[in-house]
């Protein structure tokens, strides 16, 4: 590999950047286009589009965006103008309603029958309840739990497939999640390729994706154990014409008296899911993909196992609580091939204990904009000495190369490292949703050449610029050596809030 090509893989550990050629293999000259957005059905959405030329790119990405945003406007329980939102108003009534939506309420039956009840719409009765006990820094009651089980046992809805009709029967609170992003997505990415010209889409939304078209696409799982964007995955995939996934209770769910509670829980207990961590999904039906991965870390493995025994060309991986590894017979052939790992160079004398116990991590909330679908700003995060000499690019977001000249001060230091090579980009990330805006990377205290530093001085430097916008530099200098350290930084226009936080290394 060139010196060039190996900087560049050490600096684009997250490559979120927009309109920049990708990881995937194709077997056509299409040039490939990324574009990134924030706060995409609450979370952070990834296009990657193989087409002819940036026009057909653009068109793909318009189509992709208007079909999520028309399937929002159906199912969304968050917008109150939504067609869902306007039928749960209804009360006893046959209604008719739009196929996206009869289609979605009749999957949900599916799919508690299958589950028997682990998926459910009225999942939300438990999941309120919890939060409003949390708010209260206390576990509900058993008389509360029971209480809301006997809600979610209610019958919701009955659907008259002749009419297309659906009757609203309950009063309980009613979400169309566990599934319903996949069922966007698997529609966002056929919109997409209908546009003309384009050869091969991604569709990533929150760490769940579609691939489909003429690509074999790199996929990492992230380790629910240690979730930040730049962390080891605990597998990666080359994934083709395929949904991947993935769901778990590590990014999302409720803090009582210093115990953690998933989001996750079960309808018919009550309770939050707290034996599954992490459950990934590959699947030929992007429904099918994120209903499983919500179901497995619902049920028992036993159960999961015997579930999908009933689908054909589904493969997973769950990882539970005490970090045990169940997986497919046909996960293995999704594996990438291992790469030998790369000799650990010595670390300087007096440093050899450091970079092994500490780590600094640094959690990053990017400011979200009014419009819908608004881009990411470029984003670089990096380590300097004590004479501001550049030590370590943990994380870099960036759109087009000839923009990247807007991230003046991370420029300055790189620009002569740099390389457009392009043998190298990231792969596309499956994970547990994470809010919008929010992210987390870590440095290991060692340079870009994979040496530990030595104990110091060093400044945390997180610069962010948004083309045509505005430029915003923070800056944070951290003793590096035996003591914890943390730091809350002042937000500003495009970054919201940034902590900084040298530790020991979590379990």
């Amino acid at each position: 590999m060139k010196p060039a090509s190996s900087f560049l893989l050490a600096i684009l550990l997250l490559t979120l950047g927009s309109f920049t050629a990708f990881a995937g293999k194709t077997k056509n000259s299409a040039h490939q286009y990324i574009s990134n957005f924030e706060n995409v059905l609450g979370t952070s959405m990834e296009l990657k589009i193989s087409a002819a030329n940036e026009a057909q790119a653009t068109a793909a990405e318009t189509a992709a965006k208007n079909e999520i945003a028309r399937l929002g406007s159906i199912l969304s329980a968050y917008d109150p103008k939504s067609e869902f939102s306007s039928w749960l108003k209804t009360s006893g009534k046959p209604v008719h309603v739009s196929p996206e939506l009869f289609e979605v309420l009749g999957l949900f039956d599916d799919w508690r029958a299958k589950t028997n009840g682990a998926l459910n719409a009225s999942a939300e009765v438990v999941t309120r309840l919890w939060k409003t006990s949390a708010a209260k820094n206390r576990v509900p009651t058993q008389a509360e739990i029971d209480a809301a089980v006997a809600e979610v046992k209610q019958q919701h809805w009955a659907l008259d497939a002749t009419a297309q009709t659906a009757t609203h029967l309950s009063n309980a609170p009613l979400m169309l999640n566990s599934f319903a992003k996949s069922y966007i997505i698997k529609h966002a990415a056929a919109a997409a390729m209908a546009a003309g010209g384009v050869k091969a889409m991604v569709v990533n939304i929150g760490g769940d994706l579609v691939v489909t078209g003429n690509l074999v696409e790199p996929v990492q799982i992230s380790n629910p154990k240690d979730n930040a964007e730049n962390s080891e995955p605990i597998d990666r995939l080359l994934v083709g014409n395929k949904a991947v996934a993935t769901s778990g209770n590590y990014r999302r769910g409720e803090l009582i008296a210093g115990h953690w509670y998933s989001h996750i829980v079960d309808p018919r207990t009550g309770l939050p899911s707290d034996d599954i961590i992490s459950a990934t999904v590959v699947a030929p039906n992007a429904t099918d993909a994120g209903a499983l991965a919500t179901a497995f870390n619902v049920l028992t493995p036993a159960e999961s196992v015997s579930l999908a025994a009933g689908f054909t060309g589904v493969d997973y991986l769950i990882i539970t609580k005490s970090g045990q590894r169940i997986q497919s017979k046909g996960w293995a052939a999704l594996e990438a091939p291992r790469t030998k790992p790369q000799h650990t160079k010595q670390v300087f004398n007096g440093a050899s204990n450091l970079a092994a116990d500490f780590e600094l991590v640094v959690n990053l909330e990017v400011t979200l904009q009014q419009q819908s679908f608004a881009k990411r700003p470029y984003v670089a995060v990096w380590i300097e000495d004590e004479n501001h000499a550049p030590v370590r690019t943990i994380s870099l977001w960036h759109e087009r190369d000839k923009y990247l000249d807007e991230l003046k001060s991370w420029f300055l230091k790189y620009r002569g490292r740099y390389s457009t090579d392009k043998s190298f980009l990231g792969s596309s990330v499956s994970s547990a949703t994470r809010s919008a805006g929010k992210y987390t990377v870590k440095w290991d205290g060692k340079d870009d050449n994979g040496v530990a530093v030595k104990p110091g001085t060093y400044t945390v430097k997180i610069e962010a610029a948004r083309e045509h916008g505005t430029y915003q530099l923070m800056r944070q200098v951290v003793q590096i050596n035996d003591t914890p350290q943390q730091f809350n930084l002042t937000g500003n226009v495009e970054i919201a809030s940034a902590s900084i936080e040298y530790r020991k290394k979590s379990e």
